[in-house]
């Protein structure tokens, strides 16, 4: 410890800034190779060397910091020492000089007892060598650099004179006591005020499209403070004849080459990332003054430009205004300080995207020796990705430099080629606008039009015939006729069966009129028990319209009845089969909705038996109709999309390719017949010789009986949505839950937590993630999750890559396609493509839209308004929509519909309806500006429309406004909507609190599930936001705090705390210990103190739909 005092003096802010900046870790350094060729003396060379230390007071500094005291003092010393290293590559142990490099590099000086110069002579052969300098950042700069070279040569020249240099620098001292005495003077207020007139806090950091999610590492996520900053090089060598057209066009717009390759850097910037202000931090010298070009130190600065672009802007224009603000900037540099420009997360501040440009000459001769650059290296600030130019001789290079742990290693690659791309494109067409420049070479065009879609398949599953489904399934009965093809909770059919019973069905129908393109409606209860009212299950009515030449439409029962009569009336169907029971869901008055003929399939069961039970012929072709689902619609009114027969083939062939299961595997679906969810295992599973099992909704409901059931039947292959997955992975039988073989994760977004999580319980199961809208016939893309390399690049699992004869284009606002890595909505062509929207050729036009990247007549795209972007490895990421829709638990919602019937209530005035996630589940939010006369409560609402939709489109929340937050555009900023609280305004009235301790007990559970504040006897859990998937958490909670047996059924038929209660009561169960107790009532409270914490911080987060 120093015993006396030190003189010294204050540190620069540059240097201040950097020192506190490398007390995390990083490679904060300046470092170069020079290439020394002739007849070199070695001896002279060293002392031009000590020389140059004498003369600059910073290559001898130290830095000495007082106990208590954050940043050291800059202390110089007498003597001039520097380390020195020769070594010659005849020696055996001599490395490589990229080997010394990296060596140097990651150095760790030692900042209070030195040396800080450390130099490397390689000799290479006899008149070649290669000299390596390496200096602390707080020492040197990259112009520093360039000095200190120029006076070694010089040095060196004038050393085998034996003479002097006589010129005294600007010691770094001097600059820094007058850069903080400039900034404590009373004059600097004008230079600070122009900093802050940039308002460069104010705007938000620019988010690459490449950003890594995690650490590519330690596959772990981190956050960048968390990880020592050592940035990787990618090299790019720009084409020789260039920097002629460069410097001439510089000249041309009086500018400079630097702010030419600046502003092409903010145009490709802007172009992939969609941001309208693009902040790029411009490394100045800071040696604007003449006295100042020969001093050596950290002098350099970044300066922050901000441009801000519209498709409009021309490049020319832009090129103007860089060479304006960067003039200006320079010109109060000195005043700008790390306040000025933080933003409130450092974000700006600490990961910038930067600019470097340096000249540097061919060589620096010395009387026979020659000394020119091979290499170089400095770096004062993190950053996120810099691009650093240097223009030597007649060559231009630029390196893109980047932090591998924030941004994907594989995707620099071609960033540099659109770099380049868009410099030449600029240099040719320096009048058009930003918008038009191009950034795509022909090489990456190519790949993402052609080789990314390079899907054509010709090959049938099992060479069966291509004509229709139908005969697909019949050529597959000859083939296993006794086969087990259906099972139905007790009862099963065979292959043959099965085709006998439908077939009785199609001639029944055939002698209604039912053909080619007629549509058939289908309303049924689903099957449960072998002494059900006696009806023909759903597969073998889907296999009867279709051997009759028909199209199905599937209806879901549990749809309110005025939903019911949208579809029909927009469907306008010839044949309803339903069921005797279910007639009372039809209107009165059939009239409006044009219905034709109705079957109730239990009441004319027997009519039908009597039918031939042999295969029906019909005109049916590949062209025709084959079903027709119906999908939420953003004006209020679904709209039902038409699937033909050979657009079902082509997904049946290309899903059984991507799935490569053998013939005769066992299928498992529970989805709702209404929608194509459970089509990935219905059409494959019965054209393979598979055994389809259709699980009742009961068992689905319930994680235990669903175990129960995959460990007497087990399942090769499941499809399932992730959130209802993921409920059911809550319960103790999970392992029990997942097939065998194949795991298909469909209907949303699947997050990575949740493939470790199946993986950890059935790690032979092979995972495939798998999207497709309803539109394009199932599904279009598939994802085979092998391991998680790509969890660091893709937010959620990727979506994968296109089915067989499926092209996929990921397109901006004009259709012009988008590099990789840059967001943009999806279309979908090729032969999975819907006919479209059934009697609505005005939306079908809008959505259905020509191909323009195929010569093929009539080819279309479908317009899916989901944004994604492609992965360097050709998988697309999906990121979110580009409008209102959502999926809420595997369904498409247009939230535009439930607004538009929201504001149909007289009570309503405005509303707006969000989705909000907490802990994976979501739910929606709906606000409402009252009508002030009539009022409405939530009750209210929440009757009105569950009358009109099914449960899943009514609010979990309704939170009530006086005034919707608006742009200044007029439109609604759903950014701004409050977070939905806890707080039940409607409580007052109505709140009973629980009576005892097993109330007390269902209160808690309810309440950390549904994240409310308070949980009153009477509240019906679904009215306070509960639905099916959170059902099953609750039944594993009550599994765990009560000794007795809960059914899922006891769960619906007692939805209030209050009936539930009473109902275990009478089963005698009571909470089975009291730790257990208490720990569910902490974890009611933990999430309510939690939540309460979290509104303060996500007030502007909502997820944006």
């Amino acid at each position: 410890m120093l015993s006396q005092a030190i003189e010294g003096f204050r540190l620069s802010p540059q240097q201040k800034q950097l020192w506190l900046l490398q007390q995390s870790g990083g490679i904060y350094c300046t470092q170069c190779i020079l290439k020394i060729t002739g007849d070199l003396q070695v001896e002279i060379l060293k002392l031009a060397v000590q020389k140059v230390v004498d003369r600059h007071e910073i290559l001898r500094t130290s830095f000495y910091r007082q106990p208590g005291i954050r940043v050291p003092i800059q202390v110089i010393n007498d003597s001039s020492t520097f380390s020195y290293q020769e070594i010659s590559q005849n020696d055996p142990e001599c490395e490589s000089i990229e080997v010394f490099y990296q060596q140097e590099k990651r150095f760790i000086f030692n900042f209070e007892q030195g040396p800080l110069l450390r130099v490397l002579l390689l000799q290479e052969s006899a008149n070649k060598w290669l000299f390596l300098i390496t200096l602390p950042a707080m020492c040197a700069d990259s112009w520093s650099l360039k000095n200190l070279v120029n006076e070694i040569s010089c040095l060196y020249n004038i050393g085998l004179r034996g003479e002097e240099l006589k010129d005294e620098p600007v010691q770094y001292i001097q600059f820094s006591e007058w850069c903080n005495e400039l900034l404590e003077d009373e004059d600097s207020e004008a230079g600070k005020a122009y900093w802050l007139r940039q308002e460069l806090n104010s705007l938000p950091a620019l988010t690459l499209p490449f950003e890594s999610n995690c650490s590519s590492k330690s596959g772990s996520c981190k956050s960048a403070k968390q990880t020592i900053f050592e940035p990787s090089i990618h090299p790019l060598k720009l084409e020789p004849d260039l920097v002629a057209k460069l410097e001439a066009i510089a000249t041309l717009h009086k500018t400079s080459v630097a702010d030419f390759l600046l502003a092409c850097w903010q145009t490709l910037l802007w172009r992939i990332t969609g941001q309208s202000n693009i902040i790029v931090q411009t490394a100045a010298s800071g040696r604007k003054y003449e006295e100042l070009q020969g001093t050596l130190g950290l002098l350099a600065k970044n300066l922050p430009i901000c441009c801000t672009f519209q498709g409009d802007l021309k490049f020319t224009e832009l090129l103007s205004s860089i060479s304006n603000t960067l003039e200006d900037h320079e010109k109060w540099q000195e005043y700008l300080t790390e306040e000025e420009h933080r933003n409130a997360d450092d974000s700006f501040l600490d990961l910038p995207v930067s600019f470097e440009f340096q000249v540097w000459p061919d060589s620096y001769q010395s009387d026979g020796v020659s000394f020119s650059l091979e290499r170089q290296y400095f770096c004062f600030k993190r950053y996120k990705l810099k691009l650093h130019c240097m223009l030597q001789a007649e060559a231009l290079t630029a390196e893109f430099h980047y932090d591998p742990e924030l941004i994907t290693p594989e995707s620099i690659p071609y960033l540099a080629e659109q770099f380049q791309t868009l410099v030449v494109c600029a240099l040719d067409n320096p009048n058009v606008t930003v918008g038009e420049l191009k950034i795509m070479s022909d090489r990456q065009l190519h790949q993402l039009l052609i080789e990314f879609n390079q899907t054509s398949s010709q090959v049938a599953s099992n060479g069966l015939p291509e004509k229709c489904f139908q005969h697909r399934f019949e050529a597959q009965v000859k083939q296993t006729p006794n086969d087990v093809a259906v099972v139905f909770e007790s009862e099963q059919f065979t292959y043959h069966e099965l085709n006998q019973r439908a077939n009785r069905l199609a001639h029944y129908l055939q002698r209604l009129g039912v053909g080619s393109d007629v549509l058939v409606g289908i309303l049924l209860e689903p099957r449960h028990s072998a002494d059900a009212a006696p009806t023909l299950d759903i597969v073998t009515v889907i296999l009867g319209i279709l051997k009759a030449g028909g199209a199905y439409l599937p209806l879901d029962t549990a749809l309110p009845q005025e939903s019911l009569v949208l579809r029909l009336q927009d469907a306008q169907i010839s044949v309803l089969l339903t069921q005797q029971a279910l007639m009372e869901k039809l209107p009165q008055d059939l009239d409006p909705i044009n219905l034709g003929q109705i079957v109730c399939l239990d009441t004319d069961s027997a009519i039908i038996d009597q039918e031939s039970s042999e295969n029906p012929t019909s005109e049916v072709s590949s062209g025709d109709l084959a079903y027709v689902l119906f999908t939420s619609g953003s004006t209020g009114k679904p709209k039902g999309v038409a699937i033909e027969h050979r657009s079902l083939l082509n997904y049946v062939d290309g899903i059984l390719a991507r799935l490569d299961l053998l013939p005769g595997s066992r299928f498992a679906t529970f989805s709702t017949f209404a929608a194509d969810l459970g089509n990935t295992a219905i059409f494959p599973a019965l054209c393979t010789g598979g055994c389809l099992h259709v699980v009742s909704q009961t068992q689905l409901a319930d994680p235990r009986a669903l175990a129960n059931y995959f460990q007497r039947h087990p399942i090769d292959c499941l499809k399932i949505v992730p959130s209802h997955l993921a409920a059911l992975l809550t319960s103790a039988e999970m392992q029990s839950i997942l097939p065998r073989q194949r795991l298909i994760l469909g209907g949303e977004a699947a997050n990575w937590h949740l493939i470790e999580q199946i993986q950890r319980q059935q790690p032979t199961c092979r995972i495939i993630n798998h999207y497709g809208p309803t539109e394009t016939t199932v599904g279009v893309l598939t994802y085979q999750v092998d391991d998680q390399s790509q969890r660091h690049i893709s937010q959620t699992v990727p979506l994968g890559r296109p089915l067989a004869n499926t092209q996929v284009y990921v397109l901006d606002s004009q259709l012009k396609p988008l590099p990789i890595g840059v967001p943009g909505e999806l279309y979908i062509g090729g032969a999975g493509l819907a006919r479209g929207y059934l009697n609505r050729p005005e939306l079908t036009e809008k959505q259905f839209i020509t191909n323009p990247f195929t010569n093929e007549p009539r080819a279309r795209l479908y317009r899916t308004g989901d944004r994604v972007r492609y992965l360097p490895d050709g998988n697309l990421e999906f990121l979110g929509r580009t409008d209102n829709q959502v999926k809420i638990r595997g369904f498409r919602i247009e939230l535009g519909e439930i607004e538009a019937l929201l504001d149909q209530h007289p009570g309503v005035q405005q509303s707006v309806v969000s989705v909000w996630e907490e802990q994976g589940n979501k739910r929606l939010v709906a606000y409402v500006v009252p009508n002030k006369q009539q009022p409405p409560s939530v009750s209210d609402l929440r009757n009105f429309l569950g009358g009109k939709r099914p449960d899943y489109m009514v609010p979990g929340s309704f939170i009530f406004l006086n005034i919707l937050p608006l742009k200044s555009n007029g439109k609604v900023d759903r950014s701004s909507l409050p977070v939905p609280h806890q707080t039940r305004p409607e409580l007052a009235a109505t709140f009973v609190a629980p009576r005892n301790e097993l109330e007390q007990t269902l209160a808690d559970i309810w309440q950390s599930l549904l994240q409310v504040e308070k949980v009153g006897i009477n509240d019906n859990f679904f009215e306070l936001g509960g639905h099916s998937l959170l059902i099953v958490q609750v039944h594993s909670k009550l599994q765990i705090a009560f000794k007795q047996d809960v059914s899922i059924t006891d769960l619906f038929k007692y939805p209030t705390i209050s009936a539930l209660s009473d109902y275990l009561s009478q089963q005698k169960g009571e909470p089975s210990s009291s730790l257990e107790t208490v720990q569910i009532q902490a974890e009611a409270r933990l999430n309510s103190r939690r939540k309460r914490s979290q509104t303060r911080q996500r007030t502007r987060t909502a997820e944006k739909p």
